[in-house]
């Protein structure tokens, strides 16, 4: 099969040669890494890494196939994707297709034949950067330059009600900030009917749905950026249940009066140790996300988790108003099930009542 050569440009100046895959043409996005060995259906779909040219570390990828059941969510989100070898030949019995087929047919351009290693220790040493993927050696970085991912929310909620599980079980309003689709599915399985709704609903509009307790999803971009949201977020706190995964983490907080701060590289993957302030015990988490809450400058709540390796914020409770938000993910698709516990604790609360403070 041909192959076209292709050039990685990071915004440092550095340069990688690989080959194309996937669809073809240039683009400019975060150059981000994970780390997880499995789950790149779901890192392909994860609406979190909207804007962002992924990199996996893990050597090979695609030799499972693709699998549409096992998407987060109804198209891939990542801008481009950087992998050191493709698998063309996949061997699993529920495959659909290829890697390569299946960035073709979205359109996301791919890059293999670079030595990830070296790339991932750049990013863990100087940071996100952005960077461009050509089809000849870039010369101009004005693009790479100004690049930002702005309105990132927006551009990947859903645009209307959603609905999973039973009806006549407990009612969770899902706020999709960019959800991954295990969060409604574990909810749904113990019993819930999830109500999807997007973004740009309003703290009025999701009470008139009358739910028993609100989930506040993952999602991309900037918090801070989400200003609307948080003022909703702050009209809800205490009217019921509150749950908030990520990027619903980082918005409550700062509708708590908290701040939140770009990381240096992030946390991507699927081994993140995680730490409960209360028991000591520590629980392996999936992540994705690259900003993190200042827990010092939160004044109400108390911190609940910190992440083992680099003490930062990992989740916080807030039990005078019924809510409590994590930083990692505790649906876990994929990734471990530790976590997931924290689920039966928000149906619980819902359970016994506690629909206001």
């Amino acid at each position: 099969m041909k192959t076209s050569k292709v050039y990685l440009t990071l915004q440092n100046g550095k340069q990688f040669v690989g080959q194309s895959f996937g669809a073809s043409g240039e683009i400019v996005g975060e150059l981000v890494f994970t780390t997880g060995m499995t789950g790149y259906i779901e890192t392909l779909t994860d609406p979190s890494y909207y804007g962002q040219i992924v990199t996996q570390t893990f050597p090979l990828i695609g030799n499972y196939g693709m699998i549409e059941s096992d998407s987060e969510s109804k198209k891939p989100w990542v801008s481009a994707y950087i992998v050191r070898e493709k698998c063309d030949s996949p061997s699993n019995f529920r495959c659909e297709g290829t890697l390569d087929d299946y960035l073709k047919k979205h359109n996301i351009i791919g890059i293999y034949g670079i030595d990830t290693r070296e790339l991932t220790k750049i990013v863990r040493e100087t940071g996100v950067m952005n960077a461009a993927i050509t089809r000849s050696p870039l010369n101009d970085f004005t693009e790479v330059n100004k690049y930002r991912i702005k309105d990132a929310v927006k551009a990947v909620t859903c645009s209307e009600l959603e609905y999973l599980g039973d009806p006549d079980g407990i009612r969770v309003a899902v706020w999709d900030f960019g959800a991954k689709s295990n969060i409604m599915r574990e909810l749904a399985k113990r019993g819930c009917y999830c109500i999807k709704v997007p973004s740009y609903y309003t703290a009025e509009q999701i009470l008139s749905l009358n739910p028993q307790g609100l989930m506040l999803t993952n999602g991309p971009g900037d918090p801070a950026e989400n200003t609307d949201i948080i003022d909703n977020i702050r009209k809800l706190a205490g009217k019921l249940p509150i749950f908030g995964i990520c990027l619903g983490h980082q918005l409550f907080a700062l509708a708590m009066g908290g701040k939140t701060k770009k990381m240096k590289y992030g946390h991507r993957g699927s081994n993140q140790p995680v730490k409960n302030l209360d028991t000591g015990r520590v629980y392996i988490s999936s992540q994705n996300h690259g900003y993190e809450v200042i827990s010092s400058s939160l004044s109400f709540g108390k911190l609940s988790f910190i992440n083992a390796n680099d003490g930062t914020c990992e989740g916080f409770e807030y039990p005078e108003i019924n809510a409590y938000t994590v930083q990692f993910h505790p649906e876990a698709c994929g990734g471990p099930h530790d976590a997931s516990f924290l689920f039966d604790k928000f149906i619980l609360n819902m359970k016994e009542g506690k629909y206001h403070a």
